[in-house]
């Protein structure tokens, strides 16, 4: 079956928590902290296998989770890294934000890799926050959350030529002449339901990949008979070869089933319309195509495009049809397709935003939600460290002034403060964490 769209999830692992430890050994006094830090938690890794033709491996399991980082221990000992998952993809798979519906990435190269969710860090143990004045500290971090988000993935076929046309042009039986690509050929529209490729190796011993592309037909670009599925996979293509049933067995005039494929190119696509094309008069074997030859060749030749008359049926002009074929694509004369920049992490913001609902105040910002899901509440000391984090960043004073009084309830990355007084501080106020309940959904 072949399956071009697929929806995950995917969740990294999240980083290991690091430990609160001392050095207790026989003559040795004083030993000082030894809490190690947590490991890193397992991120989640597309891969493109060039073996693969469609995300059918994504039809049926659609939730991918890392390994968490394991806690760290005394002796300064590290916490192990979870382990990684790596989901691999075919060539011309594209990477899409699910909830956004920004482009993350274009895979497109074997091997090519994308890190679509960073593992947390692991939190530092207690070793860590010794200093000259504060030599036995009795805090830790706790790991970071590992990334989580929902992608959409969506392939594009990478081929050199794609064979367009109406049902029943031919293009199945065309392809099929010279490539090992064995599609299903019946004398009924729509027997191609799905796009087949083929290799060709020209006289340089140069592959060049065709694309047979379902039937087209009209209103294809506002996805009548799927249409807009199939012109897709044409949008990697550096030449599109027009396949026409030049004896017109459909009771249509070739010509006007030419303009209407370049004018639904055009609809779908204003830049594919631009792209080299020429064309297959095709069931050059019948008696209707040789006597209209004449003036197909003279309307299409009028538009700047090759003409190549042949017979899939009987091989008349496959020779041909190959070396004209071939020799474009060698030349390179289409435009190539710009690279697409993948974000992997950006960087977390320091910005932050402050929401009166009801009696609640939420806080939101990257980096002081990172900082909060890091923060063991239990510590008084890890406590006291947010808070000279609050303050540094000027969020203590955004709090007062936007109206925080003592005993204002505050969340912050679904944790539950309380904003009571503390004469020690600058704004006379902190934040403690609130019991009842601990969370908020």
């Amino acid at each position: 079956m072949f399956v071009d769209r697929a929806q995950i999830r995917v969740k990294a692992g999240d980083g290991g928590a690091g430990a609160v430890s001392f050095r207790r050994e026989k003559f040795v006094p004083n030993g000082g902290p030894d809490g190690g830090d947590g490991g890193r938690g397992g991120s989640v890794r597309l891969k493109v296998d060039t073996g693969m033709r469609t995300l059918m491996d994504l039809r049926y399991r659609r939730e991918f989770h890392a390994e968490a980082g394991h806690p760290g221990t005394g002796s300064n000992r590290r916490g192990k890294d979870g382990r990684d998952v790596e989901i691999r993809v075919p060539p011309g798979t594209l990477v899409y934000d699910a909830a956004s519906g920004a482009l993350l990435a274009d895979l497109r190269a074997g091997g090519q890799v994308y890190v679509c969710a960073r593992g947390g860090r692991g939190g530092r143990g207690n070793a860590r926050f010794a200093s000259a004045v504060h030599q036995a500290p009795r805090m830790a971090e706790r790991g970071e959350p590992g990334a989580e988000r929902q992608l959409r993935l969506e392939l594009k076929l990478l081929a050199d030529v794609g064979l367009i046309g109406f049902p029943n042009a031919g293009k199945s039986t065309l392809i099929a002449r010279f490539t090992a690509a064995r599609p299903r050929v019946a004398p009924y529209p729509f027997t191609t339901l799905n796009p087949e490729l083929g290799v060709l190796r020209d006289p340089e011993g140069q592959e060049v990949v065709f694309a047979d592309i379902p039937g087209l037909i009209e209103g294809a670009h506002r996805g009548v008979g799927l249409g807009d599925r199939f012109l897709r996979h044409v949008e990697r293509c550096s030449l599109l070869v027009f396949v026409l049933d030049a004896a017109g067995t459909e009771g249509r005039d070739p010509l006007e089933d030419l303009w209407v494929l370049r004018r639904e190119l055009e609809a779908y696509s204003p830049r594919l319309a631009q792209r080299p094309w020429l064309v297959a008069l095709n069931k050059q074997d019948l008696p209707e195509a040789r006597a209209d030859l004449a003036r197909q060749r003279a309307a299409v030749a009028a538009q700047g495009a090759d003409v190549l008359p042949v017979s899939a049926a009987t091989g008349e002009g496959i020779d041909a049809f190959v070396l004209a074929v071939t020799g474009r694509v060698r030349r390179g004369e289409s435009p190539p397709v710009p690279e697409v920049q993948t974000v992997l992490n950006p960087r977390p913001r320091a910005a932050f935003e402050i929401r009166r609902e009801g009696a609640v105040m939420r806080v939101e910002g990257v980096e002081l939600e990172r900082r909060v899901r890091m923060t063991d509440p239990g510590s008084e000391e890890a406590i006291s460290r947010l808070n000279r984090y609050l303050e540094r960043r000027g969020i203590a004073r955004a709090l007062t002034r936007a109206g925080a009084r003592p005993g204002q309830r505050v969340v912050i990355a679904a944790t539950d403060f309380l904003w009571v007084e503390d004469m020690e501080r600058r704004e006379g106020c902190a934040l403690v964490p609130s019991y009842s309940p601990s969370t908020v959904r």
